[in-house]
């Protein structure tokens, strides 16, 4: 029997949601073991001047726990 737990991360990116979430990720897995899953929780943007500057994800990352 496995056992799991969720995390939840925030990134942010300056090109876009998808590369928010990617780079959440790549982060997540260099302290994280047996990543599993992830689901994206919510999605952000930080607009400045009319334009979006920064995109925000957060994600929640499950793990099976060893």
């Amino acid at each position: 029997m496995a056992v799991a737990r969720v995390t939840k991360i925030t990134a942010s990116s300056t090109k876009s949601f998808q590369d928010a979430v990617e780079q959440g990720l790549k982060r997540t897995a260099k302290t994280v073991r047996g990543i599993s899953g992830l689901e994206i929780a919510s999605q952000k943007a930080k607009v400045e001047k009319g334009r979006i500057t920064e995109y925000r994800v957060t994600l929640e990352v499950t793990f099976i726990l060893e």
